[in-house]
């Protein structure tokens, strides 16, 4: 086939002033690659018709396509593309079934092979009656063909067949118009199968709360191209819900105020769509909202519902686990004759302090263990594993237990914190998520996940572990089983909302220790006498004074990247490896970022060696092999978790002999579990050879070296420069600005704003204290099952101002109580 070349403007587009549409129609001769998990296609298409400067008779489109099927035809619009390797092709942004678009060619169509019974006279009557639109016609409504009085089973076949060849196309084409890209487009679908379309016109900003990736000015958008009002009830509500959820996620907190939340929805409604709203209107939808059991106001606390039931349930599920019967109880003479015999194993002696915990976590169902690096948390770790399996007479080798569950288990919310645990243990150990079972979101509240076997329970790292998480976790534990956790009290939070194992320690109603004697410091160690300084909210006066495994090197903002360079190049010669050396920093940007600082460090630890070195790029980064890279997100089928560091072990190119689906792909190597990732998957990595610090919780490297300046001023606090010192095993570099590091032992964290300390004194002392627990969704008595909580039996009293899930479904309390007297100028305020 030959085509002139065309001008992109044609008569009509003179007039508008708009580039013609881009489009190709032909038939689909074959489909090269549809991944597995969204619609993203690649296919051959011989041309019948089309407008671009195209010469050949077929060519590749890609693009977001349904159940297309080959040797049928299309109409794709889009525009085309010289693709770097593979040339010409044809980028679809949609497409639609190119069915005839005239009386003769529709009869010819209907009377064909693909609608058996449905002859070339009952064909011209379906069009006599119903016109060139008549297949669309008959999709939206089957009821327009009743005058015809086909038979029933005829009218049916002809129905489904009209469905299965344009229904899904239909939804999917009507994604891409909302510019969805596959991916998207595929969980959207996958959630609301042929209602899709429906529930998007409907209320597009329902989009927000079930589907992942999807923020409020995506759902915005469509909502004012469908015609939605910018003051719709809907509009509000996603605006609110997304501000509420906002807040949660950039300050850690599990609630906020009325007065924060209105201005920040205010903001988000206002900038979307640059129209006033009435915070009158936005105060009557956070109340419309309670009622709808989607938010929870609490005395003058505004919770979303998921985090305001999770706190609940954690204490009521820690409560459970505390009432619950020990399978066995041992007197202390007993448990200090195993500690006696664990001394000999070990060849250690235990203090005073040490015996007490160990003595403690075998009395106690759950047990909290906290302090800071070189106290001895692994010593009593595996101190806990070993009196644990003595006194209840279990093995400890795994190879004994094919079809009975190990009795310890062994948990951490990162690869590598979970990597480290069994390696100081020699027992097996897993991610949390692992551990549950988890292969979707880990914040979905409704997640199924398995419940836990086994006698104890031993979960480290746990100042990383969220409020979502915790809950998922707690409710999975049977009333038998024994519960430790250990972690650095003074350590950086959680990424996400609340702060758990603060929280349990401060609520003094769970058994705990906390460790203080330094004890590793036989080889005279200056690193952990330095976090301790800092814990403690001073720098040592030898701050600056070079030490065997630490020195300081003074340098202003602009010459980080320079010292830092030296410094790895030196490193390197000295035999130091990437996997040796850690760079930590607080901020992505800016001169000092992370980002700057991962390019130079690529250029030294994994330089292009030649033009044959292969190498990809994505989003202004280059990976290589050999390149050290961080998971970003939890993708649990994978065994890969958010923090893990990997390396890549190959590069395959599309264009590589042998690559059947002809993309970009790397293979990523993460601790023996490879990985391999597609383009559209990239988005998940990062290079790691710098870091955030919040990132590197939960590991221990060789070589730290850490700049602290003042461009990272908003982010320099105690709990900060702690977590990023006691990262270093062995060798720790400081560098810039001493004034940044006095800075940040002087700025203490703020606490975050939670309310599971109050929770567990309600739960666990049964006091009202303003407080009352939450109904669940299914109502639980004292003889429940294992994932039973028994309530507290003691009625609130009538004068109460506390909002109850069960009372805001029945209405019998205000949901917003807490509020009166506030109007929406009260909000404006700020």
């Amino acid at each position: 086939m030959q085509n002139e070349s065309l001008n992109l403007f044609d008569e009509d587009s003179k007039a508008t002033g708009k580039p013609t549409e881009q489009f190709v129609v032909g038939k689909v001769s074959a489909i090269f690659f549809e991944s597995p998990d969204s619609f993203y296609k690649v296919v051959l298409i011989k041309i019948s018709e089309t407008n671009i400067d195209w010469h050949e008779d077929e060519i590749v489109v890609t693009g977001s396509f349904g159940d297309i099927k080959e040797e049928q035809a299309y109409r794709f619009v889009g525009k085309s593309v010289t693709h770097p390797k593979y040339g010409m092709q044809f980028q679809a942004t949609n497409y639609e079934n190119a069915t005839p678009t005239t009386k003769e060619g529709l009869v010819a169509y209907l009377s064909g092979s693909d609608f058996k019974g449905v002859g070339k006279k009952t064909a011209e009557r379906i069009v006599a009656l119903l016109g060139t639109d008549a297949i669309n016609k008959i999709i939206r409504d089957p009821k327009v063909l009743a005058p015809l009085k086909l038979k029933d089973t005829l009218q049916t076949e002809l129905v489904n067949k009209l469905n299965e060849n344009n229904g899904m196309e239909q939804i999917i084409i009507g994604l891409n118009g909302y510019g969805f890209g596959s991916q998207l487009a595929a969980s959207i679908y996958n959630r609301y199968r042929e209602q899709t379309l429906d529930i998007i016109h409907k209320n597009p900003y329902q989009l927000i709360e079930d589907i992942d990736g999807i923020g409020f000015k995506k759902a915005d958008q469509i909502a004012e191209a469908t015609g939605i009002e910018f003051d719709a009830p809907a509009r509000i509500d996603g605006a609110v819900l997304t501000s509420l959820s906002d807040l949660s996620n950039s300050n850690g907190d599990t609630y906020t105020d009325a007065q924060s939340l209105l201005k920040a929805s205010l903001s988000l409604l206002e900038h979307s769509r640059n129209q006033a709203v009435d915070p009158q209107k936005v105060a009557d939808e956070l109340l419309s909202l309670a009622k709808d059991n989607k938010i929870v106001g609490d005395e003058n606390r505004i919770y979303l519902r998921t985090l305001y039931e999770a706190e609940w349930q954690i204490a009521e599920h820690l409560k459970r686990l505390q009432d619950a019967k020990e399978n066995h109880h041992f007197e202390t003479s007993e448990i200090d004759g195993v500690i006696d015999l664990a001394q000999k194993q070990f060849k250690i002696t235990y203090d005073d302090s040490q015996r007490q915990a160990l003595r403690e976590a075998m009395q106690a169902k759950t047990f909290l263990l906290t302090g800071g690096p070189g106290t001895g948390k692994t010593t009593i770790i595996n101190g806990i594993v070993k009196t644990y399996a003595t006194l209840n007479e279990v093995s400890l080798d795994v190879n004994e237990y094919h079809d009975t569950p190990f009795p310890v288990l062994l948990a951490a919310p990162t690869g590598r914190a979970a990597k480290r645990m069994s390696e100081v243990t020699g027992l097996p150990a897993s991610t949390i998520h692992r551990l549950l079972g988890l292969t979707g979101r880990e914040d979905d509240p409704d997640k199924e996940t398995k419940d836990l076997e086994g006698g104890l329970l031993i979960v480290d790292e746990m100042s990383m572990v969220d409020t979502s998480l915790f809950r998922t976790l707690v409710r999975a534990i049977p009333n038998s089983m024994k519960v430790i956790l250990v972690g650095d009290k003074d350590q950086l939070p959680s990424v996400g909302a609340g702060q758990i194992f603060n929280d349990l320690l401060q609520s003094q109603e769970i058994p705990k220790i906390e460790l203080s004697k330094i004890y590793r410091q036989d080889d005279q160690s200056s690193i952990i006498p330095l976090a301790h300084a800092i814990k403690e909210g001073h720098l040592p006066a030898d701050f600056s004074q070079n030490q065997k495994d630490r020195s300081f090197i003074p340098c202003p903002t602009n010459q980080v990247d320079s010292v830092i360079t030296q410094v790895v190049k030196k490193a390197e010669q000295k035999g130091f490896t990437a996997q040796d050396i850690q760079v930590l920093a607080p901020m992505y940007r800016g001169i000092a970022g992370i980002d700057r600082l991962n390019s130079s460090l690529q250029q030294i630890l994994n330089p292009k060696k030649n033009e044959r070195t292969k190498e990809v790029e994505f989003r202004g980064q280059l990976f290589r092999i050999g390149d050290k890279v961080l998971q970003l997100v939890n993708v649990p089928e994978n065994n890969v978790f958010n923090g893990d560091m990997g390396i890549i072990k190959g590069i395959i190119l599309a264009k590589d002999k042998g690559n059947t689906d002809k993309q970009d792909k790397l293979v990523i190597d993460f601790d023996e579990t490879e990985v391999t990732y597609g383009r559209k998957d990239w988005i998940q990595i990062t290079l790691a050879y710098c870091t955030s610090i919040h990132k590197s919780q939960g590991s221990e490297f060789k070589m730290v070296i850490l700049p602290m300046v003042q461009q990272y001023s908003r982010m320099l606090q105690r709990n900060l420069l702690y977590t990023a010192v006691s990262r270093a095993e062995s060798l720790l570099i400081l560098l810039g600005d001493e004034r940044a590091f006095e800075r940040c032992v002087q700025n203490l964290a703020v606490n975050r704003q939670t309310t599971l300390k109050k929770r567990l004194i309600t739960v666990f002392e049964g006091k009202q204290a303003g407080e009352k627990p939450v109904a669940e969704t299914n109502p639980i008595t004292a003889d429940s099952d294992q994932k039973g909580v028994t309530k507290p039996k003691k009625k609130a009293s009538e004068s109460e101002t506390v909002l109850t899930l069960a009372k805001a479904q029945s209405q019998e309390v205000d949901p917003m109580i807490g509020m009166n007297g506030i109007t929406p100028q009260s909000f404006m305020k700020a």
